[in-house]
């Protein structure tokens, strides 16, 4: 009789990105029948809490081809015993977990004495998968990172104690996801917004046992217990960080169960297992490129809808808004409300504002003139009302009234307006 998986795979970031499509769908197939649960505790303090949620299982539906379903515990202290009962009861059911972004430090108050660390350890133990991404998989280690507390808020860098459900399988590790995160810019935000020096100064307090994980962005360990390994995918590379030294292994390599266990131990070449092949790169396929994040796919479409604005082709152009709203979609799950987002979203913008201008510029008869630009524009609008991608909606009327375009909802179908100048 074949033992029933028992993994714990810890993702760097991305975890409802398409870089990590194919990671869930691999993991999931491995059980039969596929209960996934939807740990939302990480994010339970947030106000959009609801949305979030929806949107993990949308992103499950849509791109992974699983229900997935809420726990249900984004808030477990003061929380109804039924309903706390209920989810606890799906957590214990489930042979999927999955759990993302969100605060570490809320995320452990809010389980301790709860009873789900030991839920989460019995999957390891005896059979079951487990998926921590961003701030549940800080939480996993014998420490972790207060991140929101050190770096929005100014505290000193110290640690806490995590669920230590890593040591509980004999890796004495601290794990930190967005180890080669660069979104500072200027300054250093790699380690999970830590940077170099305070995660050099928060190592010497580590116990000698003790050492840092870290995993990239877009990037997956996945920790097969029953076969005593690990296997890196994705576009980054895991690290094994202790004594002002590192190991590094890039997708593709697989890591010795008892490596992870202890680093130290030189005896362990690296190695390719091709009893484990590595996951490909999921990307966006722009013009012969495949774009491994929403803000290269941006400046592809960008670049594009240039290439056809200069040579007047008004239907390429379409096409490359067309193609980004699409390409903002997709990632939508992942990075639409992070920096990625916001530039993918001005680029779009961008975009309709040029198209509007053409329309309205040096032209004899405007009204005759720009109707095939204005229901060019429109039909972009379209798409984006049908997937409910309001937001983008509202910037293309309003893009238009700035172009003395009235955009009219009727229920007979959209009217537009030419205003006088």
């Amino acid at each position: 009789m074949t033992s029933p998986p028992r993994i714990l795979t810890i993702m760097g970031s991305g975890e409802t990105a398409p870089t990590m499509v194919k990671v869930h769908r691999e993991l999931v197939n491995l059980v039969d029948p596929k209960r996934a649960v939807l740990l939302d505790t990480p994010y339970g303090f947030q106000e959009n809490a609801p949305e979030l949620a929806l949107r993990a299982v949308d992103y499950f539906k849509t791109s992974v081809n699983i229900e997935i379903i809420p726990a249900g515990l984004g808030r477990i202290k003061g929380a109804d015993s039924l309903a706390l009962q209920q989810g606890l009861n799906l957590l214990s059911d489930a042979n999927y977990v999955f759990s993302g972004p969100g605060s570490p430090t809320y995320s452990l108050r809010q389980w301790e004495g709860s009873g789900v660390p030991d839920l989460l350890l019995e999957k390891i133990r005896s059979g079951g998968m487990v998926t921590f991404a961003s701030a549940a998989a800080l939480t996993l280690g014998t420490r972790t990172i207060p991140v929101y507390e050190i770096y929005k808020c100014g505290e000193e860098p110290h640690w806490l104690n995590g669920l230590n459900l890593l040591k509980d399988v004999g890796i004495s590790a601290i794990v930190i996801p967005h180890f080669n995160n660069t979104e500072g810019g200027q300054h250093d935000t790699r380690f999970c917004y830590l940077g170099e020096r305070r995660l050099s100064v928060l190592e010497q307090e580590l116990q000698t046992t003790e050492y840092v994980l870290g995993v990239d962005e877009h990037t997956a360990l996945i920790i097969d217990f029953n076969i005593s390994s690990a296997r890196v995918v994705g576009n980054g590379v895991v690290t094994l960080r202790f004594d002002s030294t590192s190991r590094t292994f890039p997708a593709g390599e697989t890591i010795p169960l008892a490596l992870l266990q202890n680093p130290r131990n030189d005896s362990f070449p690296l190695r390719t297992s091709p009893e484990l092949p590595a996951i490909k790169k999921e990307s966006i396929h722009v013009t012969g490129q495949n774009l491994i994040s929403l803000r290269a796919a941006a400046e592809a479409r960008k670049a594009e809808f240039d290439g056809a604005f200069a040579v007047r082709d008004s239907s390429a152009a379409t096409r490359a808004a067309l193609d980004l709203e699409a390409d903002i979609r997709q990632w939508s799950a992942d990075t639409l409300t992070g920096p990625d987002g916001d530039f993918a979203r001005n680029i779009f913008r961008g975009m309709i504002l040029k198209l509007g201008e053409a329309a309205m510029s040096g032209l004899v008869d405007p009204r005759n003139s720009v109707a095939p630009y204005i229901e060019a524009i429109l039909a972009i609008r379209k798409v984006v009302r049908e997937e409910k991608r309001y937001e983008l909606s509202d910037i293309i009327r309003d893009v238009l009234a700035k172009n003395r375009v009235e955009v009219r909802d009727t229920p007979d179908g959209v009217e537009w307006i030419l205003q006088e100048p």
